[in-house]
């Protein structure tokens, strides 16, 4: 049976295609947004490693996935209400680790006690620019 066939619960399928709807890309374009850039919906998995006065703090770092992308910036999912102002992202990219920069922007509740961390990408920096990196993989 198709998800959008006729069925005798027509509550859930209402409720799943209004979930549906809430979050399909293409019906974005439609709803006024301050954003400069488009926005991509991408789950991969990232590691976010604090930055507290110019260090990286490989002991508070956490795994975690991302939301979206933009060219700019991204935003990732987390269980709590972290508060990070900049950090190194990392990515496993071809079998090796890729690091940026980012600088957080916003932090909204998405429910469930989930939370919404928005980050404006500042540079691509290398593991050997900041001691301890270089351990780092996911």
């Amino acid at each position: 049976m198709s998800l959008f066939s006729k069925n005798k619960d027509f509550k859930v399928r209402g409720l799943v295609l209004k979930l549906i709807n809430m979050n399909c890309p293409a019906l974005r374009t439609q709803i006024k947004d301050t954003r400069i850039d488009n926005r991509v919906n991408l789950a991969v998995v990232v590691i976010v490693i604090p930055i507290k006065d110019g260090q990286v703090q490989i002991s508070d770092a956490f795994t975690t996935v991302t939301k979206d992308f933009s060219s700019t910036g991204l935003a990732i999912v987390m269980d709590g209400p972290l508060g990070l102002d900049q950090v190194i992202l990392g990515f496993r990219m071809s079998g090796e680790m890729a690091f940026v920069r980012a600088e957080a922007k916003h932090l909204n509740p998405i429910g469930g006690e989930y939370f919404q961390l928005g980050f404006r990408m500042l540079e691509v920096v290398s593991a050997g620019d900041y001691p301890g990196l270089e351990s780092v993989t996911i």
